[in-house]
């Protein structure tokens, strides 16, 4: 009887703060200044680092919250739908908004902005769906 092959992680990132929003990271940084910014910063930052989206040899998993948490995953046998979009800054700075969506469900059941070459995980999807 054959084994099956073990699951590999092949992608783990946190959305970009600075190359997502560059414009809303400087005006934060200014406004950190003088005390008002540090706030929305701090809430931004754990936003960013409580969002974690993972692609491994079998599916797609989106984690998010740090205190609370709430995971979503698409195995790739079930991907229906892989969306990347890019807007300018994003594309200047290698991030971009992935969305993905499976046949069991009509909508995007993961939806990530600012992941790091986004090109990359797109194509990692593809290649492990098409199995």
């Amino acid at each position: 009887m054959k084994q099956p092959a073990e699951e590999i992680t092949l992608y783990e990132e946190n959305p970009s703060m600075f190359r997502n929003r560059p414009v809303e990271f400087v005006v934060n940084c200014l406004l950190s200044l003088v005390g008002v910014g540090l706030i929305l910063f701090a809430i931004w930052w754990l936003k960013c680092k409580g969002t974690t989206l993972t692609v491994t040899s079998d599916r797609t998993r989106l984690r998010k919250g740090i205190l609370s948490k709430s995971i979503t995953e698409v195995w790739h046998q079930d991907v229906r739908n892989v969306q990347l979009n890019q807007s300018f800054f994003q594309r200047i700075f290698g991030v971009g908004k992935i969305g993905i969506s499976s046949a069991g469900q009509s909508e995007v059941e993961i939806n990530v902005s600012g992941i790091p070459d986004p090109d990359r995980v797109k194509m990692l999807i593809d290649k492990y769906r098409r199995r």
